[in-house]
């Protein structure tokens, strides 16, 4: 049965790619080996992008801006409307591409791909409001004001956990704001990126008069990463990955005075106060902590709960994670899906073993065989009771761990709440106002997303995403988002017979 499926799975993915645009000869055109995580079953073997290949991908953006920088705004705009209409024709196959090489329930899948539909309507709208200032200038007959200009390639490192939304963050608004994109996908999600570019090339096409290379897919590993970063052409570099990751990305492309946008680890917490609506809290720390299989960058990481509460709401919760369903997302109703890969499940058990260390209280946290074939690595989510916020609580663990703590001074909790490395998303559960707005203040969170009465995860596009600290700093998607991926410039214009200098200065000659 096992064997069945796994041939199913195979055949599957060649179905889907071929409805989705992609050639179904690229499924055995190389030696980069493609696994899915519901079965562990190879499912492509991919060409990859030497350095060489990258950099002549870079050289064709650099030529393809050139030209797009000089389409109007709302022009792009039109580009990134075709896609949105091509995502949304495709959204099923895609969803379900999502879900087969990224291990995510369907509705998770299909999900995704609604999130890159909603940027694109984002973006649409965003390309006839490029706003610059006007700034009231001192000297008389003369106007200042600001203009904001597209800004060059744009590379994109994306990861595993959302291998098609996160590029649309970046290309959705790159596009618009005139600039071409050059795509690096993790080495384990490859094939929903190159769904993807069959996709914007079908939008491409329907446009019918936008440069060559406008946007490309390079496939590889960490020499194709390191091309990317490197290079002096590529404006801008958004990476999103771990904070190991972004310690070697940053100051490699500050050193060339590029510009980079880091979305970066997030150990992520919430807070229970005493007023909390407990079966509120309890659901939406259940998704935010289990969903995804706790492999979301805005995964609940860390709990901590009032004493007056925490014989109430724990043993919930301990109920929940027992009963949660855990196996094969394509197959059956389960609420959770499998680890990434074999790495992931190890990174899980040390961080348990790490925590037992510590005096924790483990609920959960063990394989569960009988999800699917010995390759794929599904566990049951782990909640561990921890005395002190010590060891592998400081640290994020890409995994289904929720380390969970009483407490008893709110704003002795916001301390410890702040005192990790990580500054992604928060969230606390309170019907106190006083206690709301303290964690929203400027002594609360220092997340760059913090919530009330909500989870961790599930951010909308319309603000925009990212973090402080280790998280990187970056910000994607909403609101003002768009100002990385472009130039500013401050003009002054005289327009009078005279020359007056500013601040009074006289240089007469």
């Amino acid at each position: 049965m096992k064997d069945a499926l796994q041939m199913d799975l195979k055949a599957d993915v060649q179905s889907l790619l071929g409805r989705l645009g992609v050639e179904a000869r690229i499924l055995e055109a190389g030696d980069m080996a493609s696994f899915s995580p519901v079965t562990g079953q190879q499912i492509a073997s991919l060409a990859q992008d030497d350095a060489e290949a990258t950099r002549a991908a870079i050289a064709r953006a650099a030529a393809a801006f050139r030209t797009w920088r000089n389409v109007p705004a709302p022009g792009r705009g039109e580009l990134v409307r075709l896609l949105g209409e091509e995502l949304r024709a495709a959204k099923d196959d895609l969803g379900r591409l999502v879900s087969i090489e990224a291990g995510k329930s369907p509705s998770e899948g299909a999900g995704e791909v609604q999130e890159m539909i909603d940027i694109c309507d984002f973006a649409v709208g965003l390309s006839r409001q490029l706003y610059g200032l006007t700034i009231a200038t001192e000297r008389p007959g003369h106007r200042m004001m600001e203009t904001w200009h597209p800004l060059g390639v744009v590379g994109v490192i994306s990861a595993f956990n959302f291998p098609v939304a996160v590029w649309s963050w970046n290309a959705a608004l790159a596009l618009v704001c005139g600039n071409p994109v050059v795509w690096k996908p993790s080495e384990k999600t490859p094939l929903t990126a190159l769904a993807c570019q069959a996709i914007l090339d079908r939008a491409l096409a329907l446009f019918g008069d936008a440069p060559d290379s406008l946007s490309q897919v390079v496939i590889g590993g960490r020499e194709t990463g390191e091309a990317l970063v490197d290079d002096p052409r590529v404006a801008l570099v958004s990476a999103t990955g771990s904070t190991r990751m972004g310690r070697q990305v940053g100051p490699r492309v500050a050193a060339r005075f590029g510009r980079s946008i880091l979305e970066l680890g997030g150990n992520n917490a919430g807070i229970v106060c005493p007023s909390a609506d407990l079966d509120m809290a309890l659901r939406a720390i259940a998704f935010a902590a289990m969903g995804t299989a706790g492999q979301r960058c805005t995964t609940m990481r860390r709990l901590f709960v009032h004493d007056s509460l925490y014989d109430q709401l724990v043993p919930g919760l301990i109920k929940a994670y027992g009963s949660v369903p855990v196996g094969n997302p394509l197959t059956t109703q389960a609420l959770v899906g499998p680890l990434v890969d074999r790495q992931a499940f190890e990174g899980m058990q040390a961080a348990i073993e790490a925590a037992k260390a510590e005096g924790g209280v483990v609920h959960g946290g063990t394989r569960v065989t009988d999800a699917g074939p010995e390759a794929a690595y599904y566990v049951t989510p782990a909640l561990i009771e921890m005395p002190a916020q010590v060891g592998p609580v400081l640290e994020e663990t890409f995994a289904p761990i929720l380390y969970v703590m009483r407490y008893s001074d709110l704003d002795d909790v916001i301390e410890q709440h702040n005192a990790v490395g990580a500054g992604l998303s928060s969230s606390i559960f309170t019907t106190d106002l006083r206690e709301s707005e303290l964690f929203l203040s400027a002594a609360g969170s220092d997340c760059g997303i913090a919530n009330v009465n909500i989870g961790t995860s599930g951010a909308e596009i319309g603000g925009a995403f990212g973090g402080e600290k280790e998280t990187g700093g970056g910000r994607e998607s909403g609101s003002d988002a768009w100002k990385a991926y472009m130039r500013r410039a401050t003009n002054t214009i005289n327009y009078s017979r005279e020359l007056p200098l500013a601040q009074g200065v006289v240089f007469d000659i």
